[in-house]
């Protein structure tokens, strides 16, 4: 047995990577046993690594293990292989207490003892399976004993070819959902083609981009999810709960952050629900003012059209009334006018006749003054002057006045 170690680990410098190994293994086994213990409220065990409200967990020391571990692999020389293979034990411990809670990583969430925890497991048993093959001396993707060819170098592009379609097909098996398959078939490069052509599994990425749901493909990939798949987790899942516990049974600590978190959901639901009704009492506050704010308007809008048309009807009246009184006053004038001429065109004649007779008496008054001042007596039985005397007024008769033709 230990010439056998010998040969095939120390004298093909594994022994740092068989430290890793053994490392990672043991303190894996520990890590489960410490918090099974804690979880069961052991008296005499440890409890739980907390500064104040602050749960520490063991993520945190594992981060600092594997710090240490690789920065002290890079600094000691190759020919201290003691110190290598410590400082690889260190890097084991480190990586097997960070992929322990591999899925609080992930979620970014306190899942450990859920059902999303199992994904820790996995990421334990990958790391394990993966070191061991490469501890065994199996390569991936089978780079081992490729050696440059120094002619043509057909053998080198067979190598690249063959390397380049391997990786293809490990990102097909990889999207289709088989994890395990995907990474074990970077040793054997067999498995890759083997999932690479089988149907995806149901919720996979590549199922998700080219399987449609009522496709004979995907109706096929859900038998066989339910027929073989389904009795293998199930057997993963009692070798998993055999080594690292059952990951339905909630501790009572993590119930009552549970019972916390779902407090505050409520609480947060509570609060944007009564936010919602305040907003949508304040919109309906806003419509109601707005509306009373139109009828408001509208109230104002019809006082002003009916005081409008009572102002314009007034305007009307009194420009018919004063219409009406201009009427009436121009036909008072022109019936006065018309009674002013009848009675100058009666009155006429007569003043006419009255002021030529007192123009002739006037006239012939004129001549006799004359004919005195000239010494010119008259003739005793003289002819009488052709003047007519003048008419005196009768006595009980006015002298005729003068007037002037008086026109229309």
């Amino acid at each position: 047995m230990i010439e056998m170690f010998d040969e095939r680990i120390v004298a093909t410098g594994r022994l740092p990577l068989f430290g890793f190994f053994v490392a990672f293994m043991v303190t894996f086994v520990l890590t489960r046993v410490n918090v099974r213990l804690i979880r069961a409220n052991v008296r005499w065990w440890f409890r739980n690594v907390a500064v104040g409200d602050v749960h520490i967990h063991h993520v945190v020391f594992g981060v600092v293990l594997m710090l240490l571990g690789g920065v002290a692999s890079l600094a000691i020389p190759d020919a201290y292989v003691g110190l290598d293979l410590a400082a690889a034990v260190v890097f084991g411990m480190g990586s097997a207490l960070v992929l322990d809670e591999f899925a609080l990583i992930l979620h970014l969430s306190d899942v450990y003892w859920t059902e999303k925890g199992r994904a820790s497991v996995d990421a334990v048993f990958v790391a394990m399976a993966v070191t061991g093959l490469l501890l065994l001396g199996i390569r991936p993707l089978g780079y081992e004993g490729i050696a440059p060819d120094p002619g043509t170098g057909l053998i080198t592009r067979v190598y690249v070819a063959s390397l380049a379609v391997n990786l293809v097909l490990a990102v097909i098996t990889l999207l289709k959902g088989k994890i395990w398959t995907g990474l074990l078939g970077l040793f054997l490069p067999a498995l890759l083609i083997f999932g690479a052509i089988r149907v995806a599994r149901p919720g996979s990425p590549w199922s998700r981009w080219r399987y449609d749901p009522d496709s004979r493909r995907y109706q096929r990939a859900v038998r066989r999810e339910k027929r073989l798949r389904r009795p293998l987790i199930q057997a993963k899942i009692w070798v998993q709960e055999f080594i690292a516990g059952r990951h339905d049974l909630i501790p009572p600590e993590l119930l009552q952050r549970r019972a916390d978190a779902a407090e505050r959901a409520r609480r947060r639901r509570l609060a944007r629900a009564a936010a919602r009704a305040e907003r949508r009492a304040e919109r309906r506050a806003e419509r109601g003012r707005a509306r009373r704010a139109e009828r408001r308007a509208a109230r104002r809008a019809a006082v002003r059209a009916e005081r409008a048309e009572r102002e314009a009807a007034a305007r009307a009246g009194r420009g018919e009334r004063e219409a009406a009184a201009r009427a009436e006053r121009g036909a008072v004038v022109r019936a006065r006018r018309e009674a002013a001429a009848r009675a100058r065109r009666r009155a006429l004649p007569r003043v006419r006749g009255r002021a030529g007779s007192r123009i002739r008496d006037r006239a012939a008054s004129a001549r006799r003054a004359g004919g005195r001042a000239r010494g010119e007596e008259q003739p005793p039985g003289g002819t009488p002057s052709r003047e007519a005397p003048s008419r005196s007024a009768s006595p009980g008769e006015a002298p005729p006045a003068e007037t002037t033709e008086l026109r229309p």
